[in-house]
């Protein structure tokens, strides 16, 4: 670990432009997130510079920002391996690091976790200080205030750094904002408002009054009256590139002993001109040309995600009930473009799934139709409104489940692995899946017609199969590609192009059918087929547990079926790691060679 307590600020800006080219390098060879970690690097070497990560717990919000924090602690060498299989994650990892304090994917836990670490420390009356690490998106996320009215209640001394890289939480104005957001930012202010206060305790009511109305009025011409009035100390905006002023800031906010907001403004991309300010496509690359930006990418087969952005516009413009509303993901679900025709019909509510599900609600209630689009990670997150404020409520709310399946680099925050488990469980709720462009737009013409809550999912990039002609989606119907010999392979959305390609490398023919809905079920297709195939595979990119093997088994105990052997591929029970897709997937033993070699063992041990 690089300890740099002792650093000048020359050597500290010199150790920033250097973590800030290895950065670059590995980004530009790995992809990876790199705006909001370019800007992060002043702020984070400042944090180092003033707190002692060996003690205390340096807590990152959503963590994407934290290269900087890897490289200080030991990883500089291994940094090169960043989001590789078996290489360093592109999140916080304790497993990876100690100085990795909690795992962290998604956003806006930092706060109520430093809260918890400092009620931990309060108890075993340690000398250390929670640091909490989290960017002006995370804010708008409702868990936030929900610690900050704790921590401002209970007053832990906590240091929570926000990071601001789009002046989205107050943009001073003019000059004099300036001035007395600079002014706070000093320790002759905080000296004076400590002052003031010890004051107050003293001082006739007249006088205390006339004295606070002196302090209040700082404080209502600058962003913090509202950390301010829960309870919590701000400083601020200061300037989140100069690290001398940080490191002056932090040891002002150090030695306050109570919950402190420190409020810096930075500029995405910060040392890399390409990528400066908020160009949303610079957050999360691919490798890119470091003298151009050019992305290294190759062109492929259409994304699932672009097929759902194509169709859902196609849709808005024959049908203005067509709504729908993402969760700060407009770009990475596809609805931008209907967001940029339709403004007031599509909405980005920001890092709020919860807000989103449930206010789809009522749009259906008067008679629009709303497509709820949200990664399958993140989806986790509204899982209570979707019980609550639709399911329950019966109402045609449709969720268009992006990123279904492994996702690959983001690794086990990110993994598409659980949608079908937990939303199979709840009452009036219908889940199906396309499997190619064709049978994507045909689920979606259902959903649109269905009156009910409903939920299909889908991979992150190219479905496996290749596009044919198909039938349209019927309530409970799913559709047999081929018949075979022997052995039934059912396949669940992208599991059916993964069940055709294993077809293929097997000497015998199997039967293939496109299950399209899990629930509910094909039962008369199902029990058919038990009649004539005594062995069944399941290809689905799903956790097992509680997923389409387990609603299959389930049916057929219902209807005491006992002689259909039933092999799920389905992911086992652990958390999957990060790293290229096929590689994660070879880890797994689900690429369709290895498939269609654990088949022809089974059927050689049978025989």
């Amino acid at each position: 670990m690089t300890d740099i307590s002792a650093y000048s600020s020359e050597e500290l800006k010199t150790l920033a432009s250097k973590i800030r080219e290895k950065i670059l390098a590995t980004v530009s060879k790995n992809g990876g997130h790199l705006s909001s970690t370019m800007g992060a690097v002043d702020l984070i070497v400042a944090m180092h510079k003033v707190f002692d990560v060996r003690k205390d717990p340096f807590i990152f919000d959503v963590s994407h920002q934290a290269y900087a924090h890897k490289l200080l602690t030991g990883r500089w060498e291994a940094f090169d391996t960043l989001r590789q299989f078996g290489g360093l994650s592109g999140y916080t990892k304790p497993s990876e690091s100690e100085y990795d304090y909690y795992v962290a994917g998604h956003s806006s836990t930092s706060i109520s976790l430093a809260v918890g670490a400092a009620k931990a420390i309060a108890l075993k009356g340690e000398d250390r200080i929670p640091v909490a690490f989290i960017g002006d998106g995370s804010m708008s996320a409702g868990m936030v205030y929900e610690a900050l009215n704790e921590l401002g209640d209970r007053k832990y001394p906590v240091v929570i750094i926000l990071n601001d890289n789009e002046m989205s939480i107050a943009k001073p104005i003019g000059a004099i904002s300036k001035l007395l957001s600079q002014t706070m930012a000093g320790s002759f202010y905080q000296k004076f408002k400590g002052k003031v206060e010890k004051m107050l305790e003293h001082v006739p009511e007249g006088a205390a009054y006339m004295a606070k109305r002196f302090e209040d009025s700082f404080k209502l011409i600058t962003p913090g009256i509202l950390f301010e009035e829960m309870g919590i100390e701000y400083i601020g905006p200061v300037d989140g590139h100069n690290i001398e002023t940080l490191v002056e800031t932090m040891e002002v906010a150090k030695a306050f002993g109570k919950p402190v907001i420190i409020h810096a403004q930075t500029t995405k991309g910060k040392g890399y001109e390409i990528a400066e300010g908020t160009k949303e496509h610079w957050h999360g690359v691919s490798a890119f040309d470091l003298k151009t930006g050019t992305s290294a990418k190759k062109s492929g087969p259409k994304a699932a995600t672009a097929i759902f952005s194509d169709m859902l516009v196609k849709m808005a413009d024959e049908d203005e009930k067509i709504v729908g509303v993402t969760a700060a993901m407009p770009s990475g679900t596809g609805m931008s473009a209907a967001i940029e025709k339709y403004p007031e019909r599509f909405w980005d509510v920001a890092i709020a799934e919860q807000h989103a599900v449930t206010s789809m609600g009522p749009l259906a209630k008067e008679g629009f139709k709303p497509f709820c689009a949200i990664y399958s990670t993140f989806l986790q997150r509204g899982y209570d409104q979707v019980i609550h404020d639709i399911a329950l409520m019966d109402l045609g709310v449709a969720f268009a489940i992006d990123r279904a399946g492994i996702v690959g680099e983001d690794g086990e925050t990110h993994q598409g692995a659980f949608d079908i488990s937990y939303l199979r469980a709840i009452p009036n709720m219908t889940l199906f899946a396309p499997y190619n462009e064709t049978t994507m737009k045909l689920a979606m013409t259902f959903a649109k017609a269905y009156s009910r809550p409903c939920a299909f999912r889908y991979p992150r990039g190219a479905f496996i199969a290749d596009d044919c002609a198909s039938p349209a989606f019927e309530l409970g119907k799913s559709v047999l590609l081929q018949e075979g010999e022997e052995m039934l392979f059912i396949g669940y959305g992208n599991g059916v192009g993964r069940a055709e390609k294993t077809a293929a490398l097997l000497d015998t023919r199997p039967a293939i059918l496109d299950l399209r809905f899990v629930k509910p079920l094909d039962e008369a297709m199902l029990l058919k087929l038990a009649e004539t195939y005594k062995k069944w595979f399941v290809f689905s990119d799903s956790a097992k547990q509680g997923g389409v093997g387990s609603a299959l088994l389930e049916m057929l105990n219902e209807k005491e079926i006992h002689n259909v052997a039933l092999t799920s591929f389905e992911y086992d029970d652990h958390f999957i790691r990060h790293g290229n897709t096929k590689l994660v997937e070879e880890s797994l033993g689900l690429l369709p060679e290895q498939l269609a070699a654990k088949i022809k063992k089974e059927i050689l041990y049978d025989s």
